[in-house]
C-alpha cells in the first residue's frame, strides 16, 4: 500500500454493468479526468482539485476520497463505498 491508497470505492461508469474498484488517489484522478461520464458538476470540479492537491502533497488522501465519493454520487455512478457500515 502506498501513501495515496484509500479504502475502495466501487463505481459503474456506464450502463454495461462493469464495476470498477477505485482504491487510490492516482486511479481516482485518472477516472475523473479521462473516463467520467458527465463533464459538469460542482462535485466533479472539487474532486478533481482534491485529487491533484493530494498528488502534489497539498491535500490529504482522505479529502480526495471524500470528494471522489461526492462526485460519484452526483453523477449517479456510486455503487459501493467500502467505508459504509452495515
Amino acid at each position: 500500500m502506498n501513501d495515496l491508497d484509500f479504502l475502495a470505492v466501487t463505481i459503474e461508469l456506464d450502463k454495461s454493468s462493469e464495476l470498477r474498484n477505485i482504491s487510490s488517489v492516482t486511479e481516482a484522478a485518472h477516472v475523473l479526468f479521462r473516463l467520467w461520464p458527465r463533464q459538469k458538476g460542482k462535485n466533479l470540479s472539487a474532486a478533481r482539485k482534491a485529487c491533484l492537491n493530494a498528488i502534489e502533497g497539498k491535500g490529504s488522501v482522505d479529502d480526495a476520497r471524500t470528494a471522489f465519493v461526492a462526485a460519484a454520487k452526483e453523477a449517479k455512478i456510486l455503487v459501493w463505498n467500502s467505508a459504509w457500515e452495515f
